[in-house]
């Protein structure tokens, strides 16, 4: 069985604090295992978290502040350690490029994993998965930042009442789905007679920015988005000065974009209590369902409408 969830190692912004490490997320989509933003201490969250370092197929950095990069040299490291065979493929803004070769040549230490380095330097499409396809958008931060915004195609779901009823089993389905239809005792099947339609999910990450049309852009019609949440209303001239999203702009984001269940993560360490993250965000946009994460939490992607 395919397993969606997110698995949340850190939730803290630029200070770590005794209860929050440095913000770093992995998404575990069917047989991708992608590491978002690892920053200082990723490689111990992600022993707490139960998360192998080897199965780690891609690493997204948004951008290169150390709160979202500093872990990066050790994930490497361990991810060679621990034996992984095949290549890891890494995505960042081009800009950051110098950033990131320091990075992975920061220590005396032996090769790590074979890495395909992915740099970007222009909004849209930036590499087709199996079953998924991932897009960037540049970010209003201080320095250049993109969100990330994965998206799988839409496809058909089989009706297995139709189905059953045409008398095909076994490869004869996968033909169906594949050709789109099949002979059976001398009779036309047509894969729309035993399917409808199903639609892709969608999962967006977004941090450091000002709110911007981006990062709506980015979360449009999400089932699952993780946005940076650092201030509250109150400070919003701190959002506005250091560009960073409070609380209620992550909801106004979510609500114009569509998003189906919102992530709140990347806190002022001025906030000990995540929650009041949430209450803004809720106060905003009433029912809205969202999570104020803490390390180590684990949400599933929504089920499929």
């Amino acid at each position: 069985m395919s397993v969606r969830e997110l698995v949340v190692l850190g939730t803290s912004s630029q200070v770590p604090t005794r209860t929050r490490s440095h913000q770093a997320a992995v998404l575990r989509w069917d047989d991708e295992v992608v590491l978002f933003d690892p920053g200082e201490g990723t490689q111990r969250q992600l022993t707490l978290a139960g998360v192998p370092a080897a199965s780690i197929s891609r690493i997204c950095l948004t951008h290169l502040h150390g709160d979202h990069c500093l872990g990066l040299p050790g994930v490497l490291q361990r991810i060679a350690l621990d034996g992984r065979q095949k290549p890891v493929d890494l995505y960042f803004p081009e800009a950051g490029q110098e950033f990131v070769d320091r990075l992975r040549t920061s220590s005396a230490s032996g090769p790590g994993p074979d890495v395909r380095e992915h740099p970007v330097a222009a909004d849209g499409v930036v590499d087709t998965w199996p079953g998924l396809v991932l897009s960037a958008r540049a970010l209003d931060h201080r320095v250049p930042a993109y969100g990330w915004r994965l998206v799988e195609p839409d496809g058909r779901r089989v009706l297995r009442d139709r189905l059953d009823a045409t008398g095909l089993a076994g490869p004869e389905v996968g033909r169906l789905l594949r050709e789109g239809e099949v002979v059976v005792d001398g009779r036309t099947v047509r894969v729309e007679e035993v399917t409808e339609p199903r639609r892709g999910q969608v999962f967006a990450f977004v941090m450091d920015t000002r709110r911007c049309a981006a990062a709506v852009e980015l979360c449009r019609d999400a089932d699952l988005a993780v946005t940076e949440s650092t201030y509250l209303r109150t400070e919003a001239h701190l959002a506005q000065d250091y560009a960073h999203l409070t609380a209620a702009d992550a909801a106004g984001i979510a609500a114009e974009a569509g998003v189906r269940r919102l992530v709140l993560t990347h806190y002022s360490s001025r906030h000990p209590d995540e929650q009041v993250f949430a209450d803004e965000a809720r106060e905003v946009v009433p029912g809205l369902d969202v999570l104020a994460v803490r390390d180590l939490d684990r949400v599933e992607v929504p089920r499929r409408r």
